[in-house]
């Protein structure tokens, strides 16, 4: 993968790949979780962990009560990369997971 700023096209194209609700400019991506409960939502934070971890790339986030607000940005790049928009994928389907669990 390449940890080069993508370009504007790059950024779009990317960014209609994932789900929804994020949105991108060239300095982040960045998404909006409510889960069904705290407890969900702390355990998006234990389970995303370890995606982070392999990837060798952590987003900032904010846990608020039972919502997450996510933030990816490559800062020794400068903005948004290839780094970026691999993590927001592998994170889509775990979300999905737990907000759809009981």
């Amino acid at each position: 993968m390449d940890r080069d700023k993508l370009t504007p096209q790059e950024l779009a194209a990317g960014v209609s790949a994932l789900h929804e609700d994020w949105s991108g400019t060239g300095e982040s991506l960045t998404r909006t979780v409510e889960f069904p409960t705290f407890l969900r939502a702390v355990e998006f934070v234990s389970a995303m962990a370890p995606v982070a971890e392999r990837l060798d790339h952590h987003p900032d986030l904010r846990l608020s009560w039972r919502t997450i607000e996510l933030e990816l940005s490559t800062h020794s790049s400068g903005g948004v990369t290839e780094y970026d928009l691999a993590l927001a994928s592998e994170l889509d389907p775990l979300i999905a997971q737990l907000q759809a669990a009981e």
